[in-house]
C-alpha cells in the first residue's frame, strides 16, 4: 500500500470518528471497512473504500464536477448478526442497477454477479473489522517488523 492511500484510509478513520463521537452510541455498532470494485463489462469502473459501522447506513458517490448524475451510487447496510455479517448492498450506475443480500465474515472477501448475465455489473466487496490485527496488516499501520520502534494508530 502507498502511503497517500494510508493517508486517506486514516483521514476517513478521523472522520468517522469524528461524526460517531457527535452521535448517540449504540451499544451494538461495530466498526467496518469495506474494499469495494465495481466492474462492468469486464471494466473496473469504481473502487471506493469505506468505513462504516454495523446499524448504519452507508452511502457512497463519485458525481464529476458539474455533472447531472453519478458515476456510481453505492449504499451498504451492515447488521451483525453472531459471527457474521448480514449486508443489504444497492448499486446504481447510469446504465445499470443491482441489490444483493449477503452473510460475510471478517475478512472475507466475495464477488456478486449483480447483472443480468455475467460479467455485465460484478462487484468485490471485503468486509473488515477496523483495528483488527487483520485490518492493522492490511494497511500496514503497525510497526514495520520492530525495525523502526514506532507505531501507528487510527
Amino acid at each position: 500500500m502507498n502511503r497517500t492511500f494510508r493517508d486517506v484510509v486514516a483521514g476517513l478513520a478521523l472522520l468517522v470518528g469524528l461524526f460517531c463521537g457527535m452521535m448517540p452510541a449504540s451499544a451494538e455498532a461495530e466498526p467496518l471497512y469495506f474494499a469495494v470494485e465495481v466492474w462492468r463489462d469486464g471494466r473496473l469502473v469504481a473502487q471506493p473504500k469505506l468505513l462504516g459501522e454495523t446499524g448504519r447506513t452507508l452511502r457512497a458517490e463519485r458525481r464529476r464536477p458539474g455533472a447531472a448524475t453519478a458515476d456510481y451510487r453505492l449504499v451498504l447496510m451492515p447488521r451483525a448478526e453472531g459471527e457474521s455479517f448480514l449486508l443489504q448492498l444497492d448499486l446504481l450506475l447510469p446504465e445499470a442497477k443491482g441489490h444483493s443480500e449477503l452473510a460475510l465474515l471478517h475478512g472475507q472477501q466475495r464477488k456478486l454477479q449483480l447483472g443480468r448475465v455475467p460479467g455485465e455489473l460484478e462487484v468485490s466487496l471485503l468486509l473488515m473489522k477496523v483495528d483488527s490485527p487483520e485490518f492493522r496488516a492490511l494497511m500496514q499501520l503497525g510497526t514495520d517488523g520492530g525495525k523502526s520502534g514506532t507505531s501507528c494508530s487510527i
